[in-house]
């Protein structure tokens, strides 16, 4: 009995150690899958607030991330598939994609604000100009 439970605690241990999924040949770079995931979210965003906009295009979602990122749908699915399988390495390039989208939302945030001060500044002397021509020198 007590060889079999170390027999048991053994391949536990091996097994543990053992990748489920074997990396590909060809396996996206984790930076290039971050990056891929960005263009995804926005694209999806994007999809979401006006699909109209993409049909007219003619851009499908998955075909431009193919174009643009020179890879195909079997290289996306084999590495996605093994990343999947590293959950530690997989939360790394998720992250990596969200600091990214955070980063472009602030920057968003942070021209619109500019643009509304712009735009106050605007309607403020809209109001001024014709008190002006009522000023008598």
């Amino acid at each position: 009995m007590c060889k079999i439970r170390l027999l048991v605690a053994v391949i536990l241990l091996f097994s543990c150690n053992e990748q489920l999924i074997k990396e590909p040949k060809n396996l996206i770079s984790k930076d290039k899958m971050a990056a891929i995931y960005y263009d995804l979210a926005v694209i999806t965003s994007a999809k979401n607030t006006n699909s109209q906009i993409l049909m007219k295009q003619g851009i499908e979602t998955m075909n431009y991330i193919y174009t643009k990122h020179g890879i195909d749908s079997l290289q996306f699915v084999e590495s996605d598939l093994f990343y999947a399988a590293n959950p530690i390495i997989y939360k790394e390039i998720y992250e990596k994609a969200e600091s990214r989208l955070k980063a472009e939302v602030q920057k968003i945030e942070e021209a619109r604000k500019a643009q509304q001060k712009i735009d106050s500044i605007a309607r403020i002397e809209e109001i001024v100009k014709p008190l002006d021509s009522l000023i008598v020198n």
